[in-house]
């Protein structure tokens, strides 16, 4: 998926670690979804004059969207036709994630689908943005494959662990470590992108277990007969979230029109988890990103998107991974330590849980 690939080599363009190219190709790497992105969008922001002339000054609203599947899943209310029942004029656009980070940060976008990391690099790049609809967090895409016959995370001490360093998946390793009693100083980490991390693990005597999200964690699976997830997303729920990230002032001109958006999205989730409507609603994703129903549904599974109750219970503020505030925090001291950004940015700032929790 794209923004499996995409997004996570964008920590060093923008995204950050708690971020998804494409999940149909292994061209790029992904979703810390990006660092250097930010030094673009300072630019686009200085001559654009970001906050002043927001794309919400055109009817539709502009929301950017990528290869993963808890922005994918919008497709299904794009073909259905389910905006226009809700009353509510959207303009879709499709992007590589690192590319859909830009455009917002460009101020040609009201919206973005990000991580709860990425909003975070975004925002401290200069694209000012509040997550409003959180979609799903990382349930499994995201691995620790080891070789044999490691076996378990304590297996990696005082071994070479490949993994794009500042990335999502890095901070994947960083969470595995801290929950087996481990320090990042007791393995010697190999820096690789993403995309190259399957056969760094392959070729590489010395390398014993990469960090890699789908479909690269996949791949480094196929190449190294034995080779097993030690360490997933979903050893650490909620350490990966993604959000509808919106520029303030279509916020604040908009609010009805963005209640609407998300009472469209629950909509799309409640599609998705029926048995009987979940395969045309995965016909529908798959075909979106160029993949057949039968190779999108794995990865499907390991996303677990956040209907209104699950969403509601996410944005209640709390230190630990089930809150996106304790999420949010946990990213920004990566962010930080691994100088994706300089100063530590203020969380609340970044989370609005009002339209999420309306009636």
């Amino acid at each position: 998926m794209k923004r499996f690939e995409s997004a996570r080599t964008s920590l060093r363009s923008l995204r950050s670690p708690t971020s998804h190219t494409s999940l149909s190709s292994l061209a790029s790497p992904r979703r810390v979804r990006s660092a250097v992105a930010g030094a673009a969008a300072a630019l686009a922001i200085g001559f654009a004059g970001f906050g002043a002339t927001p794309a919400q000054a055109a009817a539709p609203l502009a929301i950017g969207y990528s290869d993963w599947p808890g922005f994918v899943a919008f497709q299904i209310a794009i073909d259905k036709g389910w905006f226009k029942e809700a009353g509510v004029d959207v303009n879709f656009q499709w992007f590589d994630y690192s590319a859909s980070l830009d455009a917002f940060s460009a101020g040609k976008l009201d919206a973005v689908g990000a991580t709860n990391g990425d909003a975070l690099v975004t925002g401290a790049s200069g694209a000012k943005n509040v997550m409003i609809l959180l979609t799903d967090y990382s349930s499994g895409n995201d691995m620790i494959v080891a070789k044999p016959p490691i076996r378990t995370v304590n297996g990696l001490k005082g071994k070479k662990v490949g993994v794009e360093m500042g990335l999502v998946d890095h901070l994947l390793l960083d969470t595995a470590l801290e929950k087996h009693a481990l320090k990042e100083s007791d393995i010697t980490l190999v820096n690789a992108k993403t995309n190259e991390l399957p056969q760094v693990l392959a070729s590489s005597n010395d390398v014993a277990a990469v960090g890699a999200w789908q479909p690269n964690a996949g791949e480094a699976l196929k190449r190294v007969p034995g080779s097993r997830p030690i360490f997933t997303s979903a050893d650490a729920p909620g350490l990966i979230y993604d959000a509808i990230t919106v520029n303030p002032v279509s916020l604040q001109s908009r609010k009805a029109d963005w209640a609407k958006v998300i009472k469209v999205w629950y909509r799309c989730v409640a599609y998705i988890n029926d048995p009987k409507t979940q395969p045309d609603a995965v016909k529908i994703m798959s075909a979106r990103v160029g993949l057949t129903p039968a190779q999108y549904l794995p990865l499907l599974k390991g996303t677990h998107l956040l209907d209104a109750a699950a969403a509601r219970k996410a944005f209640i503020k709390g230190d630990g991974l089930d809150s996106v505030y304790g999420s949010s925090v946990n990213a920004d001291k990566f962010n930080v330590r691994n100088a994706v950004y300089k100063q530590s940015q203020n969380v609340n700032a970044y989370l609005d849980p009002a339209l999420t929790n309306a009636p």
